[in-house]
């Protein structure tokens, strides 16, 4: 019996599943306040950037932490130093596509920085006293649900498969055989 002519019928089935997705680009302004009034800076860089995603409302929040290290120069550009400051950040990603029927028990999220922070500008603030930073970073998230999805299932069909029959309408002849990839 040719497969078009069984009786498909459909069977719902609770699966774990991508149930939304979401991802953010964003920049953002520190201010950081070194030890001497700076004269120039001489380099910026983030580090020890850590995070975690949680649930949040419509969307999911990534907080995290990160090390901004200044090197700058002071006293009319005759010495340098290094200014350290740990910075906290709480990031919300709304979910661009979010599956309404997945069960909100069973939620895991994750995140990942598909953009690390990284410090684009840095310059000495108006005062003179600290030095302004911006920042940009992005992130992907999803959320991982189980949720109910239907399938067609054939009524009567053996465990070994082989009362599957499958139409050969000839399309294969026309196919050059030297397309074919060698390294499969």
């Amino acid at each position: 019996m040719a497969y078009a002519d069984k009786q498909l019928k459909a069977r719902e089935i609770i699966t774990k599943a991508v149930c939304g997705k979401g991802r953010k680009f964003s920049t953002v302004t520190h201010n950081v306040t070194p030890p001497h009034h700076p004269t120039s800076i001489l380099g910026a860089w983030i580090i020890n950037h850590q995070y975690e995603a949680v649930r949040s409302g419509d969307g999911i929040e990534v907080i995290g932490t990160y090390d901004i290290n200044i090197w700058y120069s002071y006293n009319k550009n005759s010495q340098t130093d290094v200014a350290k400051e740990t910075l906290s950040y709480v990031e919300h990603v709304p979910l661009s596509y979010l599956d309404p029927k997945h069960r909100a028990s069973t939620e895991e999220v994750s995140a990942e920085s598909t953009q690390e922070p990284n410090c684009i500008e840095a310059n000495i603030s108006s005062s003179g006293s600290g030095v302004v930073i911006r920042v940009e970073r992005e992130f992907a998230v999803e959320l991982v649900a189980e949720t109910k999805i239907w399938v067609a299932t054939l009524p009567g069909s053996s465990d070994d498969g082989k009362d599957f029959e499958y139409g050969d309408d000839g399309d294969f002849e026309d196919l050059d055989p030297e397309l074919l990839d060698d390294e499969l």
